[in-house]
Order: structure tokens, then sequence, then C-alpha cells
């Protein structure tokens, strides 16, 4: 308390009871990939020195980024300065980022793993660089381009059930295959909420020696329609309904009655209309067990609401557990629960049927106090997509009474 001695008017500052929690990013995304050591990299920018036989000098081409350690990359021209251009020694990974960014990605993080003459030690090499990524607070979805294994894409979707994280999403690959059932396209995957899987692999103008098109896996230009639609509607918009850019065909074509063997079974299908490949499915992997959350809008929404609150709340860390710190927290939780129901991510015509946050004597008793624990009691009702828009048509007499 300060002091006054002479007579006169003081002003304070005084700290605000409210601290504006900001929203979670959702749209970075994480990709790993198996690059070559021997990929040609590209000239550096400015450089030009030719050696007498026509070939660059080494110390004017950029270097390949290390295996095994996650790299920033804000483009398509930074991808390329640490993993070369599009090649056979990257060409999975590399149309996955370049898929991304087109789509209306803006952030990744990449790592690359080197390849190996065993598959089952390129597939552990590839679930360990997963770690890398574990300490990259921002990533939000995750992907290994191509990877169809059920040991890889289980570890993915662990990756993401990481009691510790719970603040990502698994995009998969479906395998290649024309025959549509669930076994054949997920094989043995376990279901989750944290994870969607797309079928089927997308044209995007790679040939092969032959001329035929080499059919690409379509996570990452997924991940870049998940960015785009984060940015342009938000993240409870469900990513389905919208176009893949670059997309010039699909593997297997498949019609509305193909779709409705696998859509319960949570394979979201890419079809074609118009001429555009669109994506056509928004669910998780989550089984009937998880009915609350089948859609993919429900557990990212999900996600970024707890990353937020978690993110935003921890100045009460170590605050003196008493009614006042509780009125600050329902003040700064609701404050922004009511502008994320503004948004329209939250289903009520009003706040108090949106959202409700609970934090006082009922929830916070003794015993919990002693225990050091403050318990806050947060409820949200999600709007979820019209997965199934139905109109009820039948003849009318018409004319008056």
């Amino acid at each position: 308390m300060p002091q006054y001695l002479a007579p006169g008017v003081y002003v304070e500052e005084v700290p605000s009871a409210i601290k504006p929690i900001a929203g979670a990013g959702t749209s970075t995304a994480g990709f790993v990939g198996v690059v070559h050591d021997t990929v040609t990299m590209p000239l550096l920018p400015g450089r030009s020195g030719l050696k007498p036989d026509g070939t660059p000098e080494p110390a004017d081409l950029a270097t390949l980024a290390p295996a095994g350690e996650a790299q920033l990359v804000d483009g398509w021209e930074t991808f390329k300065n640490l993993f070369g251009e599009i090649q056979p020694g990257n060409s999975t990974l590399a149309h996955a980022v370049y898929g991304f960014f087109n789509n209306g990605g803006g952030r990744c993080w990449v790592t690359r793993v080197a390849p190996q003459e065993e598959t089952d030690q390129v597939e552990t090499n590839l679930i360990a660089a997963l770690d890398t990524f574990t300490v990259i607070d921002e990533i939000a979805l995750v992907a290994i381009p191509g990877a169809v294994s059920d040991a890889v894409q289980g570890a993915l979707l662990d990756h993401c059930e990481n009691p510790y994280l719970q603040d990502r999403f698994a995009i998969l690959d479906g395998r290649q295959t024309t025959v549509l059932t669930k076994e054949a396209i997920r094989g043995g995957v376990r279901g989750s909420s944290y994870g969607a899987i797309y079928y089927p692999w997308i044209d995007v103008g790679a040939k092969g020696a032959d001329g035929t098109p080499v059919y690409q896996p379509p996570s990452g230009h997924l991940a870049g329609v998940y960015a785009r639609v984060d940015t342009e509607r938000g993240v409870h918009k469900a990513p389905a309904n919208e176009v893949i850019r670059g997309a010039l065909g699909l593997q297997t074509l498949v019609g509305k009655q193909g779709q409705a063997g696998l859509n319960p079974d949570g394979i979201n299908v890419i079809r074609r209309f118009d001429g555009n490949n669109t994506v056509w499915g928004a669910r998780t992997m989550a089984g009937a067990s998880q009915a609350e959350w089948r859609y993919i809008s429900s557990r990212r929404l999900f996600n970024f609401l707890r990353e937020s609150i978690d993110e935003g709340t921890q100045w009460a860390v170590f605050e003196p557990n008493a009614p006042e710190l509780w009125s600050k927290i329902r003040r700064n939780v609701g404050a922004f629960l009511n502008t994320v129901w503004a948004s329209g991510a939250l289903l009520g015509n009003t706040p108090e049927e949106a959202f409700y946050v609970r934090c006082d004597a009922t929830v916070n008793p003794a015993a919990v106090r002693e225990a050091g624990q403050l318990v806050v009691e947060v409820g949200v009702a999600l709007v979820r997509p019209a997965e199934f828009v139905v109109f009820r048509i039948s003849q009318w007499a018409g004319g008056v009474e």
C-alpha cells in the first residue's frame, strides 16, 4: 500500500482483472518424410559460380537439412533450400509440402528421414521422427505423406493423443486400392477421434518413365485445405466441400453408392464434381462409442478451446485460491468463449445457451483447495456440420379455398 503524506490527487496504475485469452493457432502443420542424402540442392540466392566443367561450385549450393531435426518452413522457396526441388529422392514429401502451400497453408515444420534398405527400419525412423514435434507447441496438424502401414499410422494417432499434447490432429492417407471396403482402405489401423483418413490418392501431374501418372497421397494437400478453411471460415467449419487445388485427377473415381459404404466407417472420400476434385467427407476415425467426436470440426474446435484456455490462464498458477481469483477466471474464460460464440462456432441464440463457466465454492470445496487445486468447469455447445441435407417434397393441390 503506497503512503500518502501531502494532500493532493494521486493517480495509480491498477492491473486489469481481465487478462484476454488469445486463440491458439490451428493451421501449422508438421510433416515427416524420406529425403535421400543424394538429392540435388539448388543454388543459393545470388550465387551462380560454375566450375570449368559447367557444374556449380559446391559452396554455392544450399545445404541439405540434417536428418532427424525439425525445420521451420514458411514457404516453398524455403523448402527447396532445405530439401531440394521436387525430384526422385524426395518426391512424395515435396509434392505434399507443395500441395500444403498451394492450398492455403502458411507455416509447417518438416523432419526428414534418410532412406534405409529395410522397410521396417524406415518405418521405425518415421515413427521416431514424430518425437521432434513434441516440443513444438504451434503444430496443430500432423502427417506422414504416403505412409500407410498400421504401425506408422497408429503412431501418428498415438502422437496426437499424447496426454501432454492433445492439441493436434492427424491426417492419414488411405491405401492405394480399387476395393471399396474399410479393410482395404484403412487396413488394421485403430479408430481415433484425433485423426481422419482420406481416399483416393490424387494426380498432381507427376509422370513415371512410361508417361503414366504417378499418384500422390492427399494428406499434404488436405493439410493445406484445413489451413485455408481455418483462415477463411474458422476451425469450427468442417474442411469439406472444398476443392483441392493442384489435383488434376483421382486414382479411383468413387460415386455416391460407393461412398455410402465408406462414410459410416470414417473414410472421407475425395469425389469429382464438374471437373473439380472435391473433399466430400468430414468425419474422424472415431468409432460408434465416440459418437460425440464423429466430426473433424468438433474435435479440432475442442482442441482449439482447450489449448487457448490452457495458454491464456497460466497466470493463475500460484495465485491465492480464493473467490477473487475465481471471479477473474470466470470473467476471462467467459469473455473468450463469448468471442468464440460470436464467430458462429458455438450453438445457441445467446451466450447463456452456448456455454457456461463455473468456478466457485461448489467445484472448489475445502478438500480441493487443501490439495492445492483450482477447478474450473466449462461447458460448450458445439456446432456440427450439416452432413445430410434433406428436403421433403410432396404434391400440393395449390389454389385458395
